[in-house]
């Protein structure tokens, strides 16, 4: 049986949020959510500002920039993911899942134990996404208290071994 493989080269940029592409890619995403959250998105967009990213991830298919995905310093020993986005023609590849386990090796090499991150619920691949990686639906955290439209998860970080 012969049958035609295609090969994809990945590269994973580690950056901070001042990279064009990384840029780029939040554009994208700013752009999917306001059509997803409609008048809801100012709420969500003032919390989704670029300053405090310094630990971004882009992963890089046949040298097009096509997801992305952050984190910033929660508390002491908890990163919040932020950020996370896959174009959508690159979706279903694992480029997400990819994203979330850089970023969750990388948080773990600087010594953090735990991530929480922030979902609509209208977002149900990233939803199914999340819990797929491990990640349990948690009372909503700091901004998103009360936002019935939010769901709120938690993972502990598996030390390195």
């Amino acid at each position: 049986m012969r049958g035609i493989f295609f090969v994809m080269h990945i590269d994973i940029l580690k950056t901070d949020a001042t990279n064009p592409h990384f840029q780029n890619l939040v554009r994208e995403l700013d752009y999917y959510l306001a059509e997803m959250d409609g008048e809801d998105h100012s709420f969500y967009a003032k919390y989704n500002k670029l300053d405090d990213l310094k630990n971004c991830i882009i992963l890089f298919c046949d040298g097009v920039a096509v997801s992305c995905g952050a984190y910033k310093i929660f508390n002491d020993e908890t990163i919040e993911i932020k950020r996370m986005f896959t174009k959508e023609e690159y979706r279903g590849k694992g480029f997400a899942k990819m994203v979330i386990l850089f970023l969750e090796k990388w948080s773990r090499e600087k010594g953090f134990s735990s991530a929480v991150l922030e979902t609509g619920k209208k977002q149900e691949s990233a939803v199914k996404l999340y819990q797929s990686q491990g990640y349990e639906i948690t009372p909503n955290y700091g901004q998103y208290i009360g936002i019935e439209d939010s769901i709120c998860f938690a993972k502990h970080l598996k030390s390195k071994s």
